[in-house]
């Protein structure tokens, strides 16, 4: 299954590792230094467009890390997550 993360990009769900919020993430310790390290690294893919509401840490079958930067909130894309059409 896969999920749209918006900006016509989709992740499959197993490869996801987590779905983070913006703003609650980049307040923490760990948030602070784990998204200038990805910038740094050229693994952050924008989806967003705009002011960035979400990310989504993936690990793909060749073993790279990937963020991608969402427009939609964190809460929308988990249910998106959760949910599955049959």
């Amino acid at each position: 299954m896969y999920l749209n993360i918006g900006s016509d990009i989709i992740v499959r769900k197993r490869d996801i590792i987590g779905i983070f919020d913006m703003d609650n993430t980049t307040v923490s310790r760990l948030g602070k230094s784990f998204l200038p390290k990805a910038q740094r690294g050229g693994i952050i893919i924008d989806a967003a467009g705009d002011l960035p509401k979400s990310y989504v840490v993936t690990v793909g079958r060749d073993g790279e890390t990937r963020v991608y930067f969402s427009s939609l909130a964190s809460k929308i894309l988990a249910r998106r997550a959760t949910t599955s059409i049959i």
